[in-house]
């Protein structure tokens, strides 16, 4: 195991990396104070490398390490990757490809929905991970030999796992499922942070214009204050407190001091100007401010046998899958199924629509049914007169 401190000494490693297929990425980063991940240690392990990166080393230059994350050449291997992307798409301004996330290809391979990594080795390796320092303070200098062995341990297992897991997966004749998977994980919108888009990670609770719109301006103003501070959203203003505003429309400091989910004390802080500054501009024109979003339709009555039907299917074709049913489709998905053929779901696109989504359709239409046999259900198909 390498300790790399200086540019010189990451640029040597990366160059040895150059010839590997794929190496095992993982990071360890603080972010319970912050907006933007604190980014402490990065581990990687390919061929008969393993090496530590210390980000926090006043002699490191990451630009060898980002120029390897950038090399499509070669494959990039992580668990439970979204947030150690969003670290390093923040890095270089665009996703490391391609990806192999390990988490769900062991989902695919039947080994577990959202399977631990712990969990994962053991069960495919025989080895147990030691977790004594999962919860460490990873920005504190010096690391202990303990804190070091477990952080190089994610990356060296990872990297072992990887062949072992390609296999299986085409055995199964699976890796279409887990390309397809990761076409999502490696959108570059889902690691895009713009002001402007904050409101569509909010719950739309009311779609009367007004409350649209100040619902709308407060979250962009509240992902402004986030970023620029280097805070918590929840730092700055809770999601409650934003539902109540657009409800309540509090248009001076003493309507913010009466709302129940706004901190006490908020409208006497240097926050309340801005925040106030949002309510009054959404309310100048609130139809042209509120973001495009419109009033589901109601669901068709009457669908309850359909839903229990569909949901039974499911859990027949999860099992002949050595899969988790919610690997495949989630309970509102089954709603939208039953309700609509063109349903908008992910049960409908893709390796799941092969694997469930074209069956569904046809049991809505009559032309399979499920039966009992030897108490066990089963799919069968109808007899057309």
């Amino acid at each position: 195991m390498i300790i790399i401190t200086k540019t010189n000494e990451l640029a040597k490693v990366c160059a040895d990396l150059k010839g590997v297929d794929f190496f095992a990425v993982d990071t360890e980063f603080m972010r319970e104070s912050t907006f933007w991940p604190k980014l402490c240690l990065i581990q990687i392990a390919g061929g008969d490398v393993e090496a530590i990166i210390d980000p926090l080393a006043p002699d490191l230059d990451l630009a060898p390490f980002l120029e390897l994350l950038a090399d499509e050449s070669i494959t990039k291997v992580f668990h439970a990757a979204r947030q150690d992307v969003e670290i390093f798409y923040r890095l270089m301004g665009k996703v490391p490809l391609p990806l192999f996330d390990s988490q769900v290809a062991a989902m695919a391979a039947g080994l577990g929905d959202s399977i631990g990594y712990d969990s994962l080795v053991n069960k495919m390796l025989g080895i147990s991970v030691d977790k004594g320092s999962r919860f460490t303070d990873w920005s504190r200098r010096p690391l202990s030999q303990k804190q070091l062995d477990y952080a190089i341990g994610d990356v060296t297992h990872l990297r072992d796992l990887y062949p072992l897991l390609r296999q299986r997966l085409e055995e199964k004749n699976r890796l279409s499922w887990v390309d397809e998977e990761m076409s999502i994980l490696t959108n570059p919108k889902i690691y895009s942070f713009l002001p402007e888009d904050a409101w569509r990670r909010m719950k739309i609770r009311n779609y009367k214009p007004q409350w649209l719109a100040i619902m709308r301006l407060v979250a962009q103003w509240r992902e402004t204050e986030a970023q620029t501070r280097d805070k918590p959203r929840g730092r700055i203003l809770k999601d409650d407190a934003i539902y109540e505003i657009a409800q309540q429309a509090p248009r001076d400091r003493d309507a913010l001091a009466r709302l129940r989910a706004v901190p006490r004390g908020f409208e006497r802080s240097s926050l309340a100007d801005g925040l106030l500054k949002a309510i009054h501009t959404a309310l100048k024109d609130p139809k042209a401010l509120a973001p495009p979003v419109s009033r589901p339709a109601p669901m068709p009555s009457g669908l309850a046998p359909v839903v229990e039907m569909l949901k039974v299917l499911l859990r027949i074709k999860a099992e002949q899958l050595d899969v988790a049913p919610r690997l495949i489709a989630n309970a509102a998905d089954i709603e939208q199924l039953a309700a609509y053929d063109d349903a908008d779901i992910a049960a409908l696109r893709g390796w799941r629509m092969d694997a469930f989504g074209k069956e569904a359709l046809r049991l809505k239409h009559g032309e399979i049914a499920l039966t009992l046999n030897n108490k066990r259900a089963i799919i069968e198909e109808r007899q057309t007169p």
